[in-house]
């Protein structure tokens, strides 16, 4: 039976068992023997301690000594091993080290009998002559592996609980990839990452637990099966493997200016693939038919985990975005801009409890604080002051570096750390298979139907490219590690800990050579877009190439963006930024009074405030010409009365919202600087 880990009980009940011991017979010569044992208690405490720094720095000097190999890679332009290959081997050598070259320091276990309670206790206080010892519970332990428990004291120190990764280690991995994400080529490919997140996902998990729940049964057939493995585990186990983490080869995308395209439909479905495996596995876990049999289908309960799900991932999607709606009002209506350090604080702070805020609520972390990243950098980052927004992006791009390599580090620890592996052939091979079958059906398929509506089909070359792509990494580890207490768990934990070695250092360093071999354009122009077909568009405005590039982004972008842009272009971002159009040109005139109250002053004085900081591309100071009323501003600063739609050359003059869009989503002449990290793209050709 499964034990909660989280569980409270009370302890009052084996309290008053122990009491009994109180009334033990003192020892002769009790005084010294009292002192020689707070000496020994003392020593034990500062062992303990000691262990606690080492294990510590032996994490710290990981990292280290990675970071020096990345140095020396990327100076030796080596390409075949990725930093979170490199964190793993690490990791595994330091594992061997602590396993066979530690000596045992603890041997003291001895198991109590405790007949009289039929349910675990969470806190266990010990009568030890006339003095109470506090224990607390770490998990169950099966009859035929009472005597080998972890006698190795450093071992059991470089164990983590799995709640540090989800409360300390993923948030700023998640954040970072909602605040450094690229605004053009993502919501020129919106629809298509929707439905590879949300919809391949699913497919993926259910094809990946229906052919595990038939290895299963091959398993219990040739007797390789000991314990219970259920069909709702064989689904949690797809969710859970269902989780994507490319981070090799899109750090190969950066380095060798991969096509734009495929780098925004990889990252974008690596970002949103997350929440939707975590989400979904919550809804599995929350499958509880009713009746005898607990794991068998039930329509009422299926239709009640499809509820969970949604509720659950609306949720949490809601609370991201208000936690960083009200950053951005705050950071509007204060004068914390004059103070960086106690902006950059607060915007740290906000940032990092939208997922405890989320998790303490029953919602998903993940989900909420990759919204609240999207969010953030969207509105609050125009209010912050030049130096925090330099801060906020160093400073979580240095988190989001740190956690990766440490969660890698540490699974290469894990295989000879963790205590309850079950590494079984039949499993492990199945594994691989519905993997590969599931990335396949999660691919293709989509891919055939997305092409039906894209003007820019997904080629051949890049269907092949994303479905190597399927690399696994820390979501899946995290997830699978969070709850290794049953049988089935543990199973599920050591394949996927296998699964993540095998795409890491199998996959990840074939990305080079598969790229070459799949003749994908590299060396490009981050703003260069393939050359137009007869049934792709026709530019409809402007000439010149900086104009039919513009127009080609504009008509790309996904309807529902564009749909959502100009609601967000003509009233939250005046409400929640200093950038805009003033409210009091958008809303009706009777709102004239509300509309003062919430515009900025710098809307008016700044003229170039409709420059908004947070965008990836730019367009020329001379593109820029936005109409206010019968005003017509220019970027450079010139003005005039606006009486005519259309100019002296005949060309359609354009409105605020289509030039704000044109500059969100345009391209800038000189580099493009992708938020979040160093990579810089420059605009001449390096193939």
């Amino acid at each position: 039976m499964a034990l909660p880990l989280r569980r409270r009980l009370p302890v009052l009940p084996l309290l008053l068992l122990a009491a009994g011991g109180l009334r033990a017979a003192e020892r002769s010569g009790g005084g010294s023997s009292s002192a020689m044992e707070e000496l020994a208690t003392e020593k034990e405490a500062e062992e303990s301690h000691r262990q606690d720094s080492v294990s510590l720095l032996t994490f710290i000097l990981l990292l280290t000594l990675t970071i020096l190999t990345i140095w020396l890679f990327k100076h030796r332009r080596v390409r075949f091993l990725h930093e979170t290959g490199l964190a793993m081997i690490y990791g595994l050598i330091v594992g061997v080290i602590l396993r066979y070259g530690t000596p045992s320091t603890s041997g003291h276990d001895k198991p109590f009998s405790c007949s009289q309670e039929d349910r675990p206790f969470t806190t266990l206080l010990v009568n030890v002559s006339g003095k109470f010892f506090e224990y607390t519970l770490k998990g169950e332990i099966s009859p035929g592996k009472i005597h080998n428990v972890e006698q190795n004291d450093m071992l059991r120190k470089v164990t983590f609980d799995p709640e540090v990764f989800f409360n300390i280690l993923l948030p700023p991995i998640i954040f970072h990839a909602g605040y450094s994400l690229k605004k053009r080529h993502f919501f020129r490919n919106l629809g298509s990452i929707l439905a590879y997140a949300f919809l391949g996902t699913a497919v993926s998990c259910f094809i990946i637990g229906n052919l595990m729940y038939g290895v299963v049964k091959l398993m219990k057939l040739v007797g390789q099966l000991s314990d219970k493995f259920y069909y709702t585990d064989c689904l949690l186990f797809g969710a859970i493997i269902s989780a994507t983490d490319p981070v090799t080869v899109l750090a190969i995308f950066n380095e060798l200016h991969a096509d734009v395209d495929l780098y925004a439909l990889l990252f974008g479905e690596s970002v949103l693939n997350d929440a939707v495996a975590i989400v979904l596995s919550s809804s599995i876990v929350a499958y509880q038919p009713t009746g005898e049999n607990t794991h068998a289908f039930d329509a009422a309960a299926f239709f009640k985990s499809v509820g969970v799900f949604l509720g659950i991932f609306s949720g949490s999607f809601m609370m991201g975005a208000v936690t960083g709606v009200v950053t951005a009002l705050i950071s509007k209506f204060t004068k914390l801009h004059c103070f960086p350090l106690l902006e950059t604080a607060l915007f740290f702070l906000m940032s990092w409890s939208t997922f405890l805020l989320a998790e303490a609520c029953g919602f998903t972390g993940v989900v909420a604080v990759l919204f609240c990243g999207i969010t953030q950098a969207h509105y609050t980052y125009n209010n912050l002051s030049v130096e925090s927004r330099s801060r906020t992006k160093q400073l979580f791009e240095v988190l989001h570096f740190l956690a990766e390599n440490f969660i890698f580090s540490y699974m290469g620890l894990a295989l000879f750390t963790f205590q309850k592996h079950i590494f079984s052939p039949v499993f492990i091979i199945g594994a691989f298979i519905a993997i590969f079958l599931g990335r396949a059906a999660h691919i293709y398929p989509l891919s055939f139907l997305l092409n039906l509506g894209r003007r820019h089909k997904i080629s051949w070359n890049f269907q092949h490219m994303m479905m190597f792509s399927g690399l696994r990494g820390a979501m899946a580890f995290a997830l699978a590690i969070r709850d290794t207490a049953t049988y089935s768990h543990q199973m599920m934990f050591s394949t996927t800990l296998l699964i993540v070695f095998f795409t890491v250092w199998i996959v990840g360093g074939g990305t080079t050579p598969m790229l070459s071999w799949l003749n994908i354009r590299v060396g490009v122009d981050p703003d260069q877009d393939p050359p137009p077909t007869n049934d792709s568009f026709q530019v409809l405005q402007g000439d010149g190439p900086d104009s039919e590039r513009r127009n080609r982004t504009k008509q790309e972008s996904a309807w529902l963006f564009r749909l959502w842009y100009s609601f967000d272009h003509n009233y939250l971002k005046p409400i929640l930024t200093h950038s805009g159009p003033p409210l009091t040109t958008t809303l009706p005139s009777w709102c004239g009074l509300l509309a003062r109250c919430l515009t900025s002053p710098q809307v008016y004085d700044n003229q170039e405030q409709l420059r908004e900081e947070d965008s990836d591309f730019i367009l020329n100071d001379g593109d820029l010409t936005v109409t206010y009323g019968d005003t017509t501003i220019t970027a450079n600063g010139s003005s005039g009365p606006h009486t005519a739609t259309t100019s002296l050359d005949g060309r359609r003059t354009k409105s605020s919202s289509e030039e704000a869009l044109e500059r969100d989503l345009g391209a800038a002449d000189h580099e493009v600087t992708s938020r979040g990290t160093r990579l810089v793209f420059p605009l001449e050709d390096n193939a």
